[in-house]
């Protein structure tokens, strides 16, 4: 990058408090981390990671502000709906010590028996559009402003509900979708990512409601398309805006720069910045965003440029900007530069606040270096700054991660006795540690104490206890804690639907699995990433020999409209054709090739292959002669593409047969050896 800086390590001492920070810290440090080449100014650590599912479980999805592992990057409200100017940068670094309260403790309203009701609708008739809106006008619901934005919100993940009732209500007479609505409604579809219908819907709103057109509309699609990390897309919006009569501004820019940095985008949004100088001058929330980008990255070097940056622009670091280097330094493992940097916060007359030591904390407990962590926690509050709710949930996290579920309970007790009210996240942790020793009781128990003080379970809890559920057997449990998932009022998502469905696979509940499946699909949850569990669901159906039971779930994925590629075909195919139903996997693979998708070779090949022992010459002429015509269509050789087929269905068998004498073997050693003992 242009001007590369280096910061000197040496800049200052460092200082810290008399029991932990005195005199000597960084050679505390350099034994605290066993570190080497302290002559060079080095020092090395163990990097503390997370797998994928306990990051997935830093992220609650019903807490206004995300606690995410990787950095504290974190707007006061919703991401997709700025709604004033004054409040679109309250600082990029926030952590709340309040959960977002969740429909237990949400006072009564005029629309929560409205919204229920049609909630319920939309659940039974959603795949019978003329029964559902007939249900919809005999509910004696009043379609009126601020009810379709509650039932969108209610529908969750659900777009396809949601967008059912949205045209219902557009229909209605003396109605009209307000500016909120439209907004909530494009988010839902971008996070399905039916950008085309998106895109749509905007069309819409200029031919019948220009004046809903704002570039807060704009802003929305721009962070869809930056969560997808379609970065093109997400710039190409800034090309459609003048189109609809918005130009875009200083804050469309900002939003963008933010929503690339936030997912990962940082070179682009380092480009994007560049660009963005000639037009508009930069502030101190677009240089937090860049160096907030470059620590997520990794790139620290590049995120103390972004500092001098700042600071030739005439800006000087702020607690938000600390924080985020803080935590760059900290993700790192460079411990001894991190608290060197509290130190020069100090200096600068910049207090360290709660989020700052709760970084420190954070990154040693990742390390398990949890009587250092429980040192920096007890100098925190000499210091006379008081942990908030995530300081406590993040030491209660780092206990529970490494076994020590008792002292995580001890933590628990607390932080309630000084005053702080547990949120979903914390109980989260501890009911992890117990899910990992198999105990459901335990978990069971710890649920209704966090009722007992107004902490309602949210959907990664319920996830937590009905996987666990399923993992022992329990499967009427596991079933009783989802019916009361959603008579609780939320909505599930994604991650709960394949976590029942995988669970009652795995305990052979297969006509249960396949309606909380065609359930799933009905709501408009199904997509690409859900292959798997589609081919484990066809899978285990067709073993059960339950092949009606099969075809009417892949007939729901065909008839809801969900788009299907090559692989998803080829799935289904290939299951039918592995348990023997060969007539039927022609039949498919015919029905493949009117949706104009071309058979992969090892497909055609399997398929020749088992119309040959069936002497069925005509269905096998059939089937050619159409894969001739869709390669010629696509320039393919026929002769090329059949010789593939049948190398690639070779390697495969091949593969198939090595895999077996592999196992045998293992199996034969693994006995003999048990005999020789």
């Amino acid at each position: 990058m242009r001007g590369m800086f280096i910061v000197n390590r040496n800049y200052h001492t460092p200082y810290f408090s008399d029991t932990f920070f005195g005199r000597g810290a960084a050679d505390n440090f350099k034994r605290c981390f066993n570190t080497e080449d302290s002559k060079h100014g080095v020092y090395s650590s163990v990097k503390g990671t997370r797998s994928g599912n306990q990051r997935k479980n830093l992220e609650v999805k019903h807490t206004r502000f995300h606690f995410r592992q990787p950095g504290f990057m974190l707007h006061s409200g919703s991401s997709d709906n700025e709604t004033s100017k004054d409040n679109r940068w309250s600082g990029l670094i926030r952590l709340d010590n309040k959960s977002e309260s969740t429909s237990h403790d949400q006072p009564y309203d005029e629309f929560s028996s409205d919204v229920e009701k049609i909630y319920r609708i939309l659940r039974k008739f959603h795949s019978r559009v003329p029964k559902l809106e007939l249900a919809l006008q005999e509910s004696g619901v009043t379609v009126r402003s601020g009810l379709t934005e509650r039932v969108l919100n209610r529908c969750g993940d659900a777009g396809n509900l949601g967008y059912r009732f949205f045209a219902w209500a557009s229909k209605h007479p003396g109605y009209s979708h307000n500016h909120d609505v439209y907004k909530s409604m494009i988010k839902s579809l971008g996070k399905m990512r039916q950008f085309g219908a998106v895109w749509a819907l905007i069309d819409e709103m200029r031919r019948e409601n220009p004046q809903l057109i704002t570039p807060q509309v704009f802003v929305v699609l721009i962070r869809r398309f930056a969560s997808a990390r379609m970065v093109k897309k997400a710039v190409e919006v800034l090309d459609e805006m003048p189109k609809y009569g918005c130009e875009p501004d200083e804050y469309v820019f900002g939003c963008l720069l933010d929503a690339l940095c936030k997912n990962g985008s940082i070179k682009e949004a380092a480009l994007l910045f560049e660009d963005m100088r000639v037009r508009f001058p930069p502030t101190i929330k677009h240089f937090t965003s860049l160096l907030y980008g470059w620590c997520k990255e990794g790139k620290l070097m590049e995120a103390k440029f972004v500092l001098v940056q700042m600071r030739e622009a005439g800006f000087e670091p702020d607690i938000v900007v600390f924080n985020n280097l803080l935590n760059g330094y900290a993700v790192a493992g460079k411990m001894v530069d991190a608290f060197d940097l509290l130190q020069e916060m100090r200096r600068k007359g910049c207090e360290p606040n709660a989020t700052s030591f709760t970084i420190l904390i954070q990154a040693l407990c990742g390390q398990e270096k949890m009587e250092t962590a429980m040192q920096v926690f007890s100098d925190m509050e000499k210091h006379g700054c008081e942990a908030d709710v995530v300081t406590y949930t993040t030491l209660i996290s780092g206990f529970c991660k490494w076994g020590k579920t008792l002292k995580g309970y001890e933590l628990l007790d607390h932080m309630i006795q000084k005053g702080h009210t547990p949120n979903q996240l914390t109980y989260l942790h501890i009911l992890n540690s117990h899910e990992k020793k198999d105990e459901l009781e335990e978990c069971l128990e710890l649920v209704n104490e966090m009722k007992k003080i107004g902490c309602y379970p949210d959907l990664n809890i319920y996830n937590t206890i009905i996987r666990l559920a399923f993992k022992l057997g329990e499967s009427k449990e596991g079933i009783r804690v989802w019916n009361e998932m959603e008579a609780s009022g939320l909505s599930p998502g994604l991650d709960n639907f394949v976590n029942m469905i995988h669970g009652l696979i795995d305990q052979e509940c297969l006509v249960e699995a396949s309606e909380y499946f065609k359930e799933m699909v009905g709501r408009g949850l199904f997509s690409t990433p859900q292959y798997g569990l589609m081919k484990d669901l066809l899978n285990s159906l067709l073993r059960g020999e339950k092949l009606e039971l099969s075809k009417d779930v892949w007939n729901c994925i065909i008839n809801k409209g969900c788009e299907l590629n090559v692989y998803a075909w080829t799935i289904w195919i290939h299951a039918l054709f592995a348990k023997g139903y060969v007539k039927e996997a022609c039949s498919y693979c015919l029905d493949m090739m009117e949706a104009d998708v071309m058979p992969q070779p090892d497909t055609f090949a399997k398929l020749m292959k088992g119309l040959r022992k069936l002497y069925n010459r005509q269905i096998a002429a059939e089937i050619t002669e159409k894969v001739r015509q869709m390669a010629a269509e696509r320039k393919i050789t026929f002769k090329m593409y059949k010789r593939r087929g049948e190398r690639d269905l070779k390697e495969k068998v091949k593969a198939k047969n090595d895999g077996r004498k592999r196992r045998n073997r293992k199996r034969q050693w693994g006995s003999s050896k048990a005999g020789s003992i």
